[in-house]
């Protein structure tokens, strides 16, 4: 397979559980951009703990955020595309506002949330950025939403049905996500391969939670960690290590090694 670009997920795949990169991960992407291959971030977080990862990684590409609801430009940081979630709101905090979760709205202008929970401190010490607001979202005046974060602590299914038919729902372990229709990773993802005149087939995405799987399953090459739940590892080609063992540059190695290995053969043959 002739690969061009890379599509890396942060959270479970690039990171740590300490949200670092490992000193092995960023040598490997390191050499990936050096054979010529565009790495790119896709994540689910918002751009404020993104850009720090990637310009750690010395990066120039755009990051795909919030599961493809926004796109930022790599040099800048400017936001370049965003496609924002309509939902009943009322309905929505009407839903949400007795129920024991914490209920996170991500916009162009920053967060803004029900509580100030571990996930969000953890977010303000990433980011350097402190939400916009905490407390009742009722009272609050965010504009327009690129994406809501449900956090219940389990499975929300019956929660989050009400809002299926208007917008993607992502469903969690502890919660759900909710995002515009038709938006996903693999939807940012083809905004930039066209942009780029990548081929479909010239595509890796690897990635282990509900929010990658639309691109591990139409990237020319899905992988999926070993951390990943069943249903994440069942929409991918491959299934690797763990993300705490530097799956994700063991990975790259191989690739490379692999790769290397075949320009040999060929120049042996001639």
């Amino acid at each position: 397979m002739d690969i061009r670009a890379v599509f890396i997920d942060m959270d479970g795949t690039l990171l740590t559980k300490t949200n670092e990169i490992s000193q092995r991960n960023k040598e490997a992407i390191h050499m990936l951009i050096n054979h010529g291959v565009k790495v790119f971030l896709a994540t689910g977080r918002q751009y404020d703990i993104t850009v720090p990862y990637h310009e750690q990684l010395r990066l120039k590409t755009p990051m795909i955020c919030l599961n493809g609801a926004a796109l930022y430009e790599g040099y800048t940081g400017k936001l370049i595309q965003k496609k924002p979630v309509k939902i009943d709101q009322e309905l929505f905090h009407h839903t949400t506002a007795e129920e024991e979760c914490n209920v996170i709205i991500h916009t162009e202008t920053g967060v803004y949330c029900k509580e100030r929970s571990k996930e969000v401190i953890q977010w303000t010490l990433e980011g350097k950025v402190p939400p916009r607001y905490i407390g009742d979202l009722r009272q609050a005046d965010y504009g327009e939403v690129l994406k809501y974060s449900v956090h219940t602590g389990n499975p929300s299914r019956s929660l989050a049905m009400p809002f299926t038919k208007d917008a993607e729902v992502i469903h969690w372990d502890n919660g759900f996500e909710i995002v515009a229709r038709g938006v996903s990773k693999w939807s940012a993802i083809q905004t930039l391969i066209r942009a780029y005149g990548i081929r479909r087939d010239e595509v890796v995405a690897i990635g282990d939670g509900p929010n990658d799987v639309a691109m591990l399953r139409h990237a020319g090459l899905g992988v999926a960690m070993g951390n990943a739940a069943p249903n994440v590892k069942a929409n991918a080609n491959l299934i690797i290590g763990h993300h705490e063992e530097d799956a994700l540059a063991a990975f790259i190695e191989g690739y490379l090694n692999d790769s290397y290995s075949m320009n040999l053969g060929k120049t042996d043959m001639v």
